[in-house]
C-alpha cells in the first residue's frame, strides 16, 4: 500500500460496516403465504442514506491512485490475488477504472470484511 493510508481504509471499514448494520437485506416469502413482515421493504428501496452519502463522497474524493489501491485491496482481502499477485491486482483495478468505480465498490458484499483482511495481510488492524 503506497498510495491510500491504512486509516483511510479503517474509516471506509467502519462506515461500511455502519451502513450494513442499518441495511440488512430483507428476503421476501414468495410462497404467497401471509406472514407477519409482508410490509417490510428490500434494502434496494430505502431512501437516501446519509451514511452512504457519506461514503460515495469520501469515495470520490480519493485519488485514482487511492481508488486502484482500494479495489485491488478488495480483490486480495477476496482471495482473487495474492501478495505475490499484488501487481496483477493494481493492474486490473487500474483498467477497472471509471466514474462509477466508488459506486461499484459500496456494491459489493462484505466489502469491509475484505479490507479488514487485506490490512492484515499489509500488516495493520483495522482498527488503528
Amino acid at each position: 500500500m503506497q498510495a491510500i493510508s491504512s486509516e483511510k481504509v479503517c474509516f471506509i471499514i467502519v462506515k461500511t460496516r455502519e451502513f450494513d448494520a442499518k441495511n440488512t437485506p430483507v428476503f421476501q416469502d414468495l410462497s404467497g403465504a401471509p406472514t407477519d413482515d409482508d410490509g417490510l421493504q428490500d434494502g434496494a428501496e430505502q431512501p437516501e442514506d446519509p451514511v452512504y452519502d457519506e461514503l460515495l463522497a469520501f469515495l470520490g474524493a480519493l485519488s485514482e491512485d487511492e481508488l486502484i489501491e482500494l479495489h485491488s485491496m478488495i480483490m486480495l482481502g477476496r482471495g482473487d490475488v495474492d501478495m505475490d499477485g499484488w501487481a496483477d491486482a493494481l493492474q486490473m483495478a487500474k483498467d477497472d477504472l471509471d466514474d462509477n468505480l466508488p459506486q461499484r465498490l459500496l456494491q459489493i458484499p462484505m466489502i469491509s470484511d475484505y479490507l479488514a483482511d487485506s490490512l492484515s495481510q499489509f500488516g495493520h488492524r483495522a482498527d488503528q
